[in-house]
């Protein structure tokens, strides 16, 4: 049976996804501008892009995990694969304090690797619930991978 969206936890998953960017991009703020000062490798985007970018992910990822947590599924289940967007949510939080305010670019090719993984993990769990809410977070892995591309590059060239 269709219940309908349940607004209000719609929305909080969502301000849990976004609201980790946020708060992400409030500890980093001035990262655009040493972006800019990188040198960047073949194909980097110009720094406007990427909080446009970031926005739409996460409100994938809030709807995703709502998706998830609405499901007729069994507690135990949900918990399991919520706790692995949980621990991809954190990784995604600590790269960029890790890259942006540390400048630990070697690091942060570590902590994007454990990130990727989780990510693939989340897409085939999700996915085994409800096919949507795991090709919700393809763009993501795709930006990931993306993000890991530039995330080495920018370490070997500006060393």
């Amino acid at each position: 049976m269709n219940k309908g969206i349940q607004w209000k936890n719609f929305l909080i998953s969502i301000a849990i996804s976004v609201g980790t960017g946020l708060l992400a991009a409030v500890l980093t703020r001035g990262s655009m501008m040493m972006y800019e000062g990188f040198v960047k490798p073949p194909l980097s985007p110009p720094a406007w892009l990427f909080p446009i970018v970031w926005t739409i992910l996460y409100i994938l990822m809030g709807i995703s995990a709502y998706i998830i947590y609405e499901s007729p599924v069994e507690a135990q289940q949900k918990e399991k694969v919520l706790s692995i967007y949980g621990f991809q949510l954190f990784f995604n939080f600590l790269w960029s304090i890790v890259f942006f305010n540390f400048n630990n670019y070697l690091l942060a090719i570590g902590i994007i690797l454990i990130l990727w993984g989780l990510i693939i993990a989340m897409i085939v769990n999700f996915n085994k619930i409800n096919k949507v809410a795991g090709w919700l977070q393809v763009p993501y892995l795709l930006w990931v991978t993306f993000a890991t591309y530039l995330n080495i590059a920018i370490y070997f060239l500006n060393q």
